[in-house]
């Protein structure tokens, strides 16, 4: 379930689908890379707002499991910017108190990249302040798959009756285990799909769909999300309480 919302209606758990570098480069006749290292800088600034605005945790969408057709000269950029982000940053997220997760399937990953997250978790582990999850080589659908044979496992061990598997169970096997559901989930960049990202754990997500480019997207642009956030009627299937 999604955790509650602050006091004042601010979203625990914010995720964000980081679209659109591309056509930001290409709007202003620059290569795509110039959007991509654009787009580095707003997640910067991003993290930075979302401790700012309270928000207990932000899973950033950096790295889908299709994005590996990409040419090929693209995706060794993204990797190189994706190192280069976690050899700068993680000393300062560990400074400020984040807590850094990478959710994803790491079989295949080249040793290098697998280890510089391992360090990053290590190292931040006992962070007590915003959680940031990079959701890196992540496809939910993938996701799900895994968690089910994980639970198909036990079953075929005789440690699990199949009448015994709830959504709970399933929920602990998922690589977000632990993390409540977001509550709110942004895309930047016009397009209005969720593309395989939390397909499980956005069953009760507000979405918001922003117009702007990622390179665009800073403290500003989250909290107008969160505004149309608050204004949003969560019923959870439910109805609220009548008033007499």
């Amino acid at each position: 379930m999604s955790a509650s919302p602050g006091p004042d209606g601010t979203p625990a758990h914010v995720a964000i689908i980081m679209d659109g570098n591309g056509r930001w480069a290409t709007a202003r006749g620059l290569p795509r890379s110039a959007g991509h290292r654009q787009g580095v800088e707003a997640l910067r600034r991003t993290v930075r707002a979302a401790a700012e605005q309270g928000l207990r945790v932000l899973t950033l969408y950096s790295f889908s499991t299709e994005n590996w057709s990409r040419p090929q000269a693209e995706v060794r950029f993204l990797l190189e910017l994706l190192r280069r982000f976690i050899r700068t940053d993680v000393a300062e997220l560990h400074q400020a108190n984040v807590r850094v997760m990478i959710i994803g399937g790491r079989d295949g990953l080249e040793t290098g990249l697998r280890a510089m997250f391992e360090e990053a978790e290590a190292l931040t582990r006992g962070n007590t302040g915003l959680k940031l999850v990079i959701a890196f080589n992540y496809g939910s659908r993938q996701e799900i798959a895994r968690a089910v044979q994980a639970l198909a496992a036990r079953v075929a061990e005789g440690l699990l009756a199949p009448a015994a598997i709830t959504p709970e169970l399933i929920s602990g096997e998922l690589d977000t285990a632990g993390l409540a559901d977001p509550d709110l989930l942004i895309r930047t960049g016009g397009e209005q799909r969720i593309s395989n990202f939390l397909l499980w754990q956005c069953a009760y997500t507000e979405f918001v769909f922003l117009p702007e480019y990622w390179p665009e997207f800073d403290g500003q642009s989250l909290a107008r999300a969160i505004g149309i956030f608050r204004g949003r009627d969560r019923r959870f299937g439910g109805l609220k309480a009548q008033t007499a």
